[in-house]
C-alpha cells in the first residue's frame, strides 16, 4: 500500500493570516516545495487536509476556496510537486451558519479527512506522516493511526525535517 505526507494548509504550506481565501493574501512558506519534492522522491504522495470554517462562518464561499486551491495546486505543479488531493472541512459545530453548523467527523481534531484519504487513495496509515502546526492536526493524525509532527514552519524546519524523515 502507498504512503502519504499529509500537510495542514495555513501555517504549514502558507503563512497563516487567518481565513486566507484570496490569492493576494496567500504566501508560501520558504522550503515547502523542496520539502514536498524530497517526500515524493522517497515515495510519499502529497495530500492536504485543512479545516476551512471560514466557509461555514460566511467569510468566504466554497467557490472562493476552490479557486484559491486550484491556483495553489498550479503553483505546486510549477515547482514539480504533485498534490494528490486537497481535503477540506467547511464546518464548525457552533460558529457556522445553516447546514455548515455541524459537529462533523471531518473537522480536525477528528480524523475524518485523514480516514477518507486513507480509504480513497489506498494508503497504509502506518506508513503515512502528518505535518501540522496545531495540536488539532496532531490529534487527528493520531486518531487515524498516522505518525505526526508538530512544527512552527520556516525554511530551517523543512530542511531539518527532510534530512530526518526521508
Amino acid at each position: 500500500m502507498a504512503k502519504a505526507l499529509f500537510l495542514d494548509r495555513d501555517g504549514v504550506i502558507n503563512i497563516d493570516r487567518g481565513y486566507v481565501y484570496r490569492i493576494d493574501d496567500f504566501e508560501f512558506l520558504p522550503g515547502i516545495f523542496a520539502f514536498c519534492r524530497s517526500a515524493m522522491i522517497n515515495g510519499y504522495r502529497i495530500v492536504v487536509v485543512t479545516n476551512q470554517s471560514g466557509i461555514g462562518r460566511g467569510y468566504y464561499s466554497e467557490d472562493d476556496f476552490l479557486r484559491l486551491t486550484h491556483w495553489m495546486k498550479g503553483v505546486f505543479a510549477e515547482n514539480d510537486v504533485a498534490l494528490d488531493h486537497v481535503y477540506y472541512c467547511p464546518h464548525h459545530p457552533s460558529h457556522a451558519r445553516g447546514h455548515y453548523q455541524v459537529d462533523c467527523q471531518c473537522r480536525k481534531p477528528k480524523p475524518g479527512m485523514l480516514n477518507r484519504a486513507v480509504e480513497e487513495l489506498g494508503l497504509d496509515a502506518s506508513r503515512c506522516l502528518m505535518v501540522g502546526d496545531s495540536q488539532t492536526d496532531i490529534e487527528a493524525a493520531q486518531a487515524a493511526g498516522i505518525r505526526a509532527i508538530k512544527v512552527e514552519c520556516n525554511q530551517a524546519d523543512y530542511l531539518a525535517l527532510s534530512s530526518l524523515l526521508f
